[in-house]
């Protein structure tokens, strides 16, 4: 239980910091893709008129929103390290393909921020996840 609510980073006096920072961008993260997995579970009614718009069949939505559903279950879990780097990879894949994918169709700052925005969020996670536990190699 101790290594699920340390992700591996230190929490001595000087790391306290980059582990508040941390944990707060990847509870936000978390949160963010829990609901937007559901919500394509569900088939939401504003997924299925973005997957219209960029000519993706609305199934899309189920196997996009399974696949958030899981990878923040393997982001929680401490165990498998590999596991966790396929889901950032996932994850990565996923931004980077909506980014295209609005580039191709509606090319705006409404539709290409909040990929690139979710994919820094991303690269933060990883790269504070990574400086934990360097600091408690």
């Amino acid at each position: 239980m101790e290594a699920l609510a340390n992700h591996g980073l230190n929490q001595t006096r000087p790391g306290r910091a980059l582990h508040v920072t941390y944990r707060t961008v990847f509870i936000l993260f978390s949160l963010s893709m829990v609901m937007d997995g559901v919500a394509g579970v569900l088939r939401e009614q504003n997924g299925q008129e973005a997957m219209r718009l960029l000519g993706y069949p609305i199934y899309v939505l189920v196997i996009v929103g399974t696949a958030k559903l899981l990878g923040v279950i393997t982001l929680w879990q401490t165990r498998y390290r590999l596991l966790r780097e396929w889901a950032y990879a996932g994850f990565t894949i996923n931004f980077v393909g909506a980014f295209a994918s609005w580039l191709a169709v509606e090319p705006s700052l409404g539709t290409l921020v909040p990929p690139v925005v979710m994919l820094i969020v991303l690269f933060t996670i990883y790269t504070l996840e990574k400086r934990g536990r360097q600091a408690n190699a």
